[in-house]
């Protein structure tokens, strides 16, 4: 794989991740010049401290303006085609291309704010600084992840390990989430296959519920939450949806959405960066596996909306309790029936589950590929 880093016409990064000749070997380039014309990214998000639940809450009015379902010739992830648009991804094609959010919900660049809003002591306000990447997994507008050949899903994970190691170094930055969703029941506003990564200011809500419930069960127990979790479901089997040599994957015993699996690592690491390469290659399979059989759980929906997200350990407070893990969950609760957070669960955060976790985790067993059920 070659990494070629380079600039946008506003100054944004753009990096290439190549898997394929004659670019990986770097016998040639891909193009380097935006020949568009574009204004700074200008990025006015603010945080926002809720003294009434203790949570961040981030304020991005800016992003309203962001592109929405666009047709595919104008899709501004595709690459930059004679006859079309010009993109963001200058070259006529690419493998794994990463580069900074037009719209970000965070921005080295945020402008100060006061810290207090109004001077009220009650409520404290910061500039959102941080980062936001779009990462595109492929030039083919029409594929999905699952889709893609277990190499180019490794090129994907080498490239989430790349940008990871330099979020984490920024200053500020507290924690780094890579994600994708798909599928426009979700909110997604584009529809080329593609994923996201946040460098967050501040540890988000679930981080900091995570870190609370560690921090008090090391103090009691003196073990880390996350590992005893995993080789508890792996002791029962009751959820478990697959085991291999580096991996499992299963449903949480309290599993909160109608299609949820956690895959996590057999050996304790906390990011992504800390995996070896035989974890990723391993990983590669397994994550086009679980992909798969999340089309294949509802026998009328040949494209299940999900979101897709790395649970990575903190950059500072806390990294040793964090304990990498993949969530993937849908919201969709039947066919072509979806989940709506209505009165319980929005306005008072009490969720109640459509399915058991056991139903989900045979259901998820019976649809594995073929391959595995020989």
């Amino acid at each position: 794989m070659r990494r070629t880093a380079t600039t946008l016409a506003d100054g944004r990064e753009l990096i290439y991740f190549d898997d394929t000749e004659p670019y990986a070997s770097g016998g040639a380039v891909r193009e380097l010049h935006d020949r568009r014309v574009l204004e700074p990214t200008v990025a006015t998000s603010t945080v926002r401290y809720d003294v009434l639940t203790g949570e961040w809450v981030t304020l991005a009015s800016h992003r309203n303006a962001r592109t929405f379902l666009p047709a595919a010739d104008d899709c501004p992830l595709c690459p930059t085609r004679p006859g079309r648009p010009a993109t963001e991804i200058p070259a006529r094609d690419y493998d794994v291309a990463v580069f900074e959010n037009r719209f970000p919900s965070f921005a080295l660049a945020a402008p100060p704010v006061p810290e207090l809003v109004d001077g009220e002591p009650l409520w404290p306000q910061r500039a959102a600084v941080g980062r936001c990447e779009v990462v595109c997994f492929t030039s083919d507008h029409e594929r999905s992840f699952s889709d893609l050949p277990t190499t180019r899903i490794r090129t994907v994970l080498a490239a989430l390990v790349d940008r990871t190691r330099a979020l984490s170094a920024v200053p500020g930055v507290a924690q780094v989430y890579c994600f994708e969703n798909r599928g426009e029941e979700i909110g997604v506003t584009l529809r080329h296959p593609h994923g996201q990564i946040y460098a967050y200011p501040e540890p988000p809500a679930r981080t900091a519920a995570l870190l609370r419930q560690s921090r008090a069960y090391h103090a009691r127990t003196g073990r880390v939450l996350l590992r005893d979790v995993l080789d508890a479901e792996r002791r029962a089997g009751t959820r478990m949806v697959l085991e291999a040599r580096h991996w499992s994957a299963y449903v949480p015993v309290a599993a909160r959405w109608p299609v949820e699996l956690h895959v996590a690592p057999h050996r304790d690491v906390a990011d992504l960066t800390e995996l070896t390469d035989a974890e990723l290659d391993e990983l590669a399979v397994v994550y086009r596996d679980v992909l798969s059989r999340l089309d294949r759980f509802f026998d009328s929906v040949d494209v299940l909306p999900y979101i897709a997200g790395w649970q990575q350990a903190p950059v500072g407070d806390g990294r040793e309790l964090g304990r990498l893990h993949l969530q993937v969950f849908s919201l969709m609760r039947s066919p072509h029936r979806m989940k709506y957070l209505a009165g319980s669960e929005s306005g008072m955060g009490a969720w109640i589950s459509d399915s058991t976790p056991e139903a989900i985790a045979e259901r998820f067993r019976a649809v594995a590929p073929a391959r595995e059920a020989s």
